[in-house]
């Protein structure tokens, strides 16, 4: 089975992402988005430290922001989390946030693609989390709004190749 796992932020989305390959004897957690150092990002930290602590000790975990390339080469199951710091990852490194979109967007969206058909291709299971965005009122700021358009066509893409897409709201579970 391959799965999307969307909602908001704390909303229970990678607890929920856990569950469900915590039977799989081996899994890969792909960790696909920008290391802020901790000393400059505490909160960052701290979360990190409470996500690993409830994994599995078994599990691998492989820091990459070639999503293609991790699910082509990892091994067993595979959990990303999370598609959101992954494209935050993309954008930083082709300099959209200050960079005219349609210089960029193409290589940003081949990579939404490769990304996509790995997994539809793929014949482990996957699970892949991101954050459910443009449910709220129009962000004032012009990376707000870019971040929002393209994690939805990257939600949509990779939605397209799962089995099921569950929405988490306040830790409750919906497929849709």
């Amino acid at each position: 089975m391959k799965y999307l796992v969307t909602g908001g932020v704390r909303s229970g989305k990678s607890f929920h992402a856990e569950s469900l390959v915590v039977a799989e004897p081996v899994v890969t957690y792909v960790a696909p988005g920008p290391k802020p150092d901790a000393e400059d990002d505490p909160e960052w930290a701290s979360r990190v430290a409470r996500h690993q602590e409830r994994r599995p000790t078994h599990w691998s975990t492989l820091e990459t922001t070639d999503l293609a390339t991790a699910v082509s080469e990892a091994e067993g199951a595979i959990i990303i989390d999370c598609l959101g710091t992954w494209l935050t990852a993309q954008i930083d490194e082709l300099d959209g946030w200050d960079a005219v979109q349609e210089e960029w967007e193409s290589l940003l969206l081949g990579r939404i693609d490769d990304a996509a058909e790995a997994i539809g291709h793929s014949d482990r299971p996957i699970v892949v989390v991101t954050n459910e965005v443009g449910m709220g009122v129009v962000p004032e700021h012009r990376s707000g709004r870019l971040f929002r358009d393209l994690l939805g066509i990257a939600n949509q893409r990779i939605g397209a190749e799962c089995d099921q897409v569950l929405l988490v709201v306040a830790g409750r579970v919906l497929t849709l």
